[in-house]
């Protein structure tokens, strides 16, 4: 049967169960934490507990696997989601990629094809290579996808660098893709485009925050390129309420494209970029926004607005699983 790689060790695909595509167990800037995490904003221990309990209770409610597409840019840090996936019976997936909006670091910046120091092939490709088939670092955790974005700024070319690389090591690897796309300036049409261009399936492809949009044809138009609407902000009303969610959601489904689109939240554990005060505003704006929104709030609403079970059982369980296979 067709394994997929968690933090704990390769798994059969049918063990991973009901499935949110996006979510962060932790999305820091790893050196400012380690330079300045010793205020009043960062506990090493509490955190990691934290997270367990936060884990354990989106277990308890049915949820069996996240895909967590923390990678450079937002801080991962293996060593410590190794303590926490430890602690709990929830499957974690992680990945390998970059996430940028605009410019690369100067680490690839300098190196690769055409640039200061030339070398054959991108680093990037070879950096994203090894994580996926040798593990991260010295973590022994293997990379399952790959995550990229393309954001507001468009095709900068560090993004194009990026989304071309991440296509050139999902050609070598087989590693699914997942984007980050800004809804409002419609680019997953441009991930598409470049991904088109570089040979990938785009049946093994998540345009990233999808349901940000309530476009049906626009939406309509990325699935029958083949890609898979990551339907994954719940509780980000400020991009879009989950009324109006649900209401595409259910839309989509009664059209067909249930087997197209994925649940999540793109919730985290812990997020530093909303430190104090600007962490209880945040709560205040958004109190849906946390791990339970699917499974507790979601779930029903789609149900009584007309998804069935089998639906459901698409977008939590069935996609997911061929996305990894």
């Amino acid at each position: 049967m067709p394994t997929v790689h968690t933090v704990r060790g390769p798994i059969d695909t049918a063990e991973l169960g009901r499935t949110l595509m996006h979510e962060h167990v932790f999305v820091l800037s790893t050196e400012h934490q380690q330079n300045y995490g010793t205020g009043d904003w960062w506990d090493e221990e509490e955190r990691v507990a934290d997270a367990v309990s936060k884990l354990n209770e989106l277990k308890g409610l049915g949820i069996d696997t996240i895909v967590d597409p923390t990678v450079w840019g937002l801080g991962r840090y293996l060593p410590r989601v190794q303590r926490v996936a430890a602690q709990t019976e929830l499957n974690i997936i992680v990945a390998t990629g970059l996430y940028t909006y605009d410019e690369i670091p100067f680490q690839y910046a300098h190196r690769g094809p055409g640039t200061l120091i030339e070398t054959p092939t991108d680093p990037m490709v070879d950096d994203f290579t090894r994580d996926v088939r040798d593990g991260i670092a010295d973590t022994g955790v293997h990379a399952a996808f790959l995550k990229c974005a393309v954001e507001a700024k468009g095709l900068t070319p560090g993004v194009e660098r990026t989304l071309r690389a991440v296509a050139a090591t999902h050609r070598e690897t087989g590693a699914p893709i997942t984007v980050h796309t800004s809804a409002a300036a419609q680019t997953g049409r441009l991930a598409v485009q470049v991904l088109r261009e570089e040979g990938a399936d785009l049946t093994k492809v998540v345009i990233g925050h999808a349901g940000d949009s309530n476009d049906l044809d626009h939406l309509k138009e990325l699935a029958d390129a083949g890609c898979i609407l990551g339907m994954d902000r719940f509780g980000l009303d400020l991009y879009n309420p989950t009324s109006a969610r649900v209401d595409t959601i259910v839309a989509l489904a009664e059209q067909g494209y249930a087997d197209r689109m994925v649940l999540s939240q793109d919730a985290s554990c812990y997020i530093d970029w909303f430190p104090g005060e600007a962490r209880t505003a945040m709560t205040q704006a958004m109190p849906n926004w946390n791990f339970t929104h699917v499974p507790q709030d979601v779930l029903p609403m789609l149900r009584e607005r007309g998804a069935s079970e089998g639906h459901l059982d698409q977008m939590l369980v069935q996609v997911p699983r061929r996305y990894f296979e």
